[in-house]
């Protein structure tokens, strides 16, 4: 789940422009064990922006040790999470457009 957190959060604070915190999770489904070896990759895209806050929807893939092939990967976990945007003193701000 942090590299789930840290992969929405990479694009939040991009689009924030600035410090972002978690808020919510809004789902969070682990599909397939990950296994020792496997290589994780985590892909991110904005849901959407509200005033002080980003949605971000976050998939993991696995590359299973089994295969060496980068294409080969499995679903392994599906999120939605909401960060809020922060100001120097730790309080919500308006997410810079």
């Amino acid at each position: 789940m942090s590299q789930i957190d840290i992969a929405g959060s990479v694009l939040a604070v991009r689009e924030a422009g600035g410090r972002v915190a978690t808020v919510a999770v809004r789902e969070l489904r682990f599909i397939a064990p990950i296994k020792v070896g496997d290589l994780v990759s985590c892909y991110s895209q904005i849901v959407s922006v509200g005033r002080t806050s980003v949605t971000v929807h976050i998939e993991a893939e696995a590359s299973r040790q089994r295969s060496h092939d980068i294409e080969d990967q499995d679903l392994v976990a599906d999120a939605t999470l909401v960060y809020v945007a922060l100001d120097e003193n730790g309080r919500p701000r308006p997410v810079r457009r």
